[in-house]
């Protein structure tokens, strides 16, 4: 006997649409001058937006900064973004890689935080994916603690550095006005006379001396 199954009236289920997510493509160097890194916020924005072309990512707005990423709270253009993913002007964030987002704990946590509140859904890096899930907004927090982790101990094998050439007694850093760091593989962190400015500064010590 051949039976044959209907759906009630009135009860078919209606598959919910995907979410439409916008992107922020947020470029960032570490250093304010101009000379250190002059092209890495250029290439980051080229590739990024290669990637937005071929995975078919919306892309409303473009920002980007000259800033480090050290400490929380600091950066201008980050605490616009954070304020226009409150707004929804956009619900995702595209940038090369998670430590270009932040590298210290008060601002990951205020990104986590924006996840929680569904404001953020999604973070695009050049090779991850993070959405609102527990494992994603962990790998997350760790990626972020690694950057950290990076800069504090930065800061200690430079202190490290410069103790080191003292005790050899050189130089541990620029040279002073009037000198100039040795160019020379083989004298590095030695000075040299500036055949420029030392004979200036030279008169002005004989000035100072003869007026007195």
């Amino acid at each position: 006997m051949e039976t044959t199954q209907r759906k009630p009236l009135g009860l078919e289920v209606k598959q919910a649409s995907p979410v439409r997510i916008t992107y922020c493509l947020y470029a960032r160097k570490s250093t304010e001058q101009e000379d250190k890194q002059v092209l890495s916020i250029d290439s980051q924005i080229q590739e990024m937006e290669k990637m937005a072309r071929n995975e078919g990512l919306e892309i409303v707005v473009t920002k980007k900064e000259s800033h480090s990423a050290k400490e929380a709270g600091q950066r201008p253009v980050f605490n616009e973004i954070v304020e226009e993913l409150k707004e929804g002007r956009f619900s995702g964030i595209l940038t090369w890689a998670p430590d270009r987002i932040a590298r210290n704990a008060g601002d990951l946590g205020r990104i986590v935080d924006l996840m929680d509140q569904q404001k953020l859904v999604e973070i695009r890096t050049f090779g991850q994916k993070f959405s609102n899930t527990p494992n994603d907004k962990f790998m997350l927090m760790i990626l972020g603690s690694q950057a950290k982790l990076e800069n504090d101990n930065k800061v200690i094998n430079v202190k490290r550095g410069l103790r080191a050439r003292f005790q050899m007694g050189l130089w541990p850093c620029t040279a002073p006005t009037g000198y100039l760091n040795s160019k020379n593989v083989d004298k590095r962190c030695h000075v040299e006379i500036d055949p420029v400015r030392a004979p200036i500064i030279k008169q002005i010590f004989e000035k100072v001396a003869y007026c007195i």
